[in-house]
């Protein structure tokens, strides 16, 4: 027969995953966000939509992560599209 201390014993170990966990993905979306602190000509862009992003105040990858690319002007499809993947292609490496 399990008493209470038994009880208390998996709810504290159960409690320390979960706060292990939470304290991990802290940790990952902090690296991310220093390892996006870099200009945005890493990204490898051509000319025209790196000097849109410019010019929109757009300096550091940083200033893109979690944005609405479509609020950017002259930037179209084509350049969301490719903005994208190379934000993708950034992201997949710095993990």
């Amino acid at each position: 027969m399990e008493d209470d201390s038994d009880f208390e014993i998996a709810d504290s170990k159960k409690d320390s995953k979960e706060k292990l966990a939470q304290d991990l993905a802290f940790y990952r979306t902090t690296l991310q966000f220093m390892g996006a602190n870099v200009p945005i000509e890493v990204l490898c862009l051509p000319v025209k939509i790196q000097n849109i992003l410019l010019k929109d105040g757009r300096l550091r990858v940083y200033d893109l992560i979690g944005r609405d690319l479509g609020e950017i002007k002259g930037l179209g499809t084509h350049g969301r599209s490719l903005l994208a993947a190379r934000l993708d292609e950034f992201f997949a490496v710095s993990i």
